[in-house]
């Protein structure tokens, strides 16, 4: 399918793209403030460096992630994990 967007920067204020499709897409360096993903989908997305503040993450997924230098609250996530398997 022809894209519908053109290259460059763009903005989506008030707007409503529910079930949209985002294939093969450079999202590199755009903002997302008050924006709704709820039950979206993410697969083979490269999140590397991004930043996440005041989210609501529950019920959320994550599968087969490379979590390398995250840090969740400034705790690394593989140190979350290390002691996890310890008192397991």
């Amino acid at each position: 399918m022809q894209s519908t967007i053109p290259n460059g920067k763009h903005a989506a204020v008030n707007a409503k793209l529910t079930e949209s499709t985002f294939t093969n897409v450079c999202l590199s360096g755009a903002k997302f403030e008050d924006v709704n993903l709820m039950a979206a989908g993410f697969h083979n997305v490269n999140l590397a460096g991004a930043r996440f503040d005041d989210v609501n993450l529950s019920q959320v997924a994550v599968t087969n992630a490379n979590v390398d230098g995250m840090t969740i609250d400034g705790v690394l996530v593989t140190d979350l994990f290390a002691a996890y398997r310890r008192m397991r």
